[in-house]
């Protein structure tokens, strides 16, 4: 589904890495802030697994307490863009997309693409809205590994990287692609991942919801929530509410295809290509991904000569930390930025 919030801009034929052509790649996106004349102002933003590119502007985007007017990522100063990612389920080509060959969803059968590939829609994007150098790339979670993609496929594009609680190397596995895809396989109505309009696939979504509670709470959002709706019962409900919400908007296919795009994607062989200075930042008590990754992921790279920090965060807030402690850590983000002009 678009966002009301979201555009698009349609590029055309897209060949991807896995040798498959998508036609009529769309892409859906959304802004902040202004493009300067020279065009070298922008901050391109990364999503997460299963979010969408609604970062800012309101209470329901994903990192606004860290974007916007004065706080870490200024959009007095950066136009900053963030594009649905390619096979997610918020208005970029994916399996929830129509497929101009059948006139109907592509669902299971939208072509096999990878983590390379959504780099390579982002920078289509980015070259579209007349942006040159990049001012950085930030990216969150998944947006995170895309983020250091980015550093070293287009070292030469941007003058700051911070991936936020993401990982340089994705240890995604076909065991793991056919374990999501089996979860809704086996549901009623599910007939071969052609279940949306189909009557008889309630199953699916409640699939769908039940895991994405799973998330939500493993995410550490279940006690944020708890902390400010006044305990677990409020919590639990809120998070059903958006489970719920959630089950009609994402398309199941997405997220096993989402998690096999990722499969073999390391950039640790590649450290030496990285210019840009680098600031890796995870939270403390992130049950996603360790703390213990960010130091040594940091030294893989200074060992390399890059400028590169490390920021771990004092949060209970877990992998959702970052964001919603973005107080802990914006000043320390803008005083990045402003270092690296």
């Amino acid at each position: 589904m678009l966002l009301p919030t979201s555009k698009t801009y349609t590029h055309g034929d897209f060949t991807l890495s896995t040798g498959e052509t998508l036609p009529d790649l769309t892409l859906a996106y959304e802004t902040w802030g202004t493009l300067n004349a020279a065009g070298d102002n922008a901050i391109l933003l990364c999503h997460g697994y299963t979010n969408f590119p609604h970062a800012a502007g309101d209470e329901s985007g994903w990192a606004d307490n860290l974007i916007g007017p004065g706080k870490g990522i200024d959009t007095d100063k950066y136009f900053v863009v963030c594009a649905n990612n390619l096979g997610s389920s918020y208005g970029t080509s994916s399996a929830a997309t129509v497929n101009p060959a059948t006139g109907k969803l592509w669902g299971p059968d939208f072509p096999k693409f990878t983590v390379a590939d959504t780099v390579e829609t982002q920078r289509i994007l980015i070259d579209h809205l007349g942006i040159g150098q990049l001012k950085a790339v930030i990216g969150y979670s998944y947006g995170g590994h895309l983020t250091f993609r980015w550093g070293a496929t287009h070292p030469d594009r941007m003058r700051a990287l911070v991936p936020i609680a993401g990982v340089i190397k994705r240890a995604t596995t076909p065991g793991q692609v056919d374990e999501i895809r089996g979860r809704y396989a086996k549901c009623a109505g599910w007939n071969g991942g052609h279940y949306v309009g189909n009557p008889d696939a309630g199953a699916v979504y409640e699939e769908l919801a039940a895991a994405r509670v799973e998330r939500l709470t493993n995410y550490g959002i279940g006690d944020y929530l708890a902390d400010t709706l006044g305990g677990k019962d409020a919590a639990a409900a809120e998070i059903a509410k958006r489970a719920e919400s959630w089950a009609q908007e994402f398309d199941a296919n997405c997220l096993y295809q989402l998690y096999e795009a990722g499969i073999g994607s390391d950039m640790t062989p590649h450290a030496a290509k990285y210019k840009a200075p680098l600031m890796n930042v995870l939270a403390d008590t992130d049950n996603v991904v360790d703390v213990a990754l960010g130091q040594p992921t940091v030294d893989l790279l200074k060992a390399e000569g890059l400028d590169a920090e490390f920021c771990e965060i004092k949060t209970k807030y877990g992998h959702a930390g970052p964001m919603i402690d973005a107080h802990l850590w914006d000043d320390r983000l803008r005083a990045f930025l402003d270092r690296t002009p």
